[in-house]
């Protein structure tokens, strides 16, 4: 059984997506673990509790400094024991040291197609409305690896969808929010599937020394 733990800051859609899909089957051989947020009031807290995940909030603007933070927001996230983590809209820069100890172990949404509209400074409705300035076409949604640098990793999966004519930052976000939902479960289901054959191969091999 793979072990999740999702870092979320917000209204937590995404994670209410990764729930429903554990609990109806789409996603398997995964457990939520643990729920860790950075905002005390987000509401992804209380959707965690109604599913009897534990959850609970470790904010910076409750540490002197940034390294305080990193420690204990590490040793958090080090006792929930992760097979993967899943950054689902959170708004928080992970430590070096954390993207270290769970290489290709950490997943992120982003709702742009990369390497278009991402980076430093485009998070939420920015992006749509970055989108929709650059005349584009087309948007869509990507799941990738974190890595050191910031929408940089490797991608897992993306998925378009049609800007369209008129389109709003809210519209074109509720459209691909759709997508995102869809595909952060569709990636992560992939990654438990590939490291349940590790843990597997990694078990045979154990057995046979």
């Amino acid at each position: 059984m793979l072990r999740v733990a999702v870092l979320v800051s917000g209204g937590g859609t995404n994670l209410q997506a990764i729930i429903d899909a554990v609990e109806n089957g789409t996603i398997t051989n995964t457990e939520l673990v643990g729920v860790i947020s950075n905002n005390k009031n987000a509401y992804a807290l209380k959707r965690a509790g109604n599913h009897q995940i534990p959850a609970q909030c470790v904010s910076p603007k409750d540490f002197e400094t940034r390294e305080e933070f990193n420690k204990v927001f590490l040793e958090k996230v080090d006792e929930l024991k992760p097979d993967l983590i899943v950054l689902a809209g959170f708004l928080v820069v992970i430590p070096e040291e954390m993207i270290s100890r769970y290489r290709n172990k950490i997943i992120n949404i982003h709702p742009s197609l990369i390497p278009k509209y991402c980076g430093k400074g485009f998070y939420g409705k920015r992006v749509h409305k970055a989108v929709l300035e650059g005349g584009e076409k087309e948007s869509g949604a990507t799941v990738h690896f974190v890595d050191e640098g910031v929408d940089t990793g490797e991608i897992i999966l993306q998925e378009k969808v049609p800007v369209l004519e008129g389109d709003t930052p809210d519209e074109l976000a509720a459209r691909v929010l759709k997508v995102e939902h869809r595909i952060l479960a569709e990636g992560l289901n992939q990654i438990a599937a590939k490291i349940q054959v590790e843990k597997m191969k990694s078990d045979e091999k154990g057995g046979k020394r």
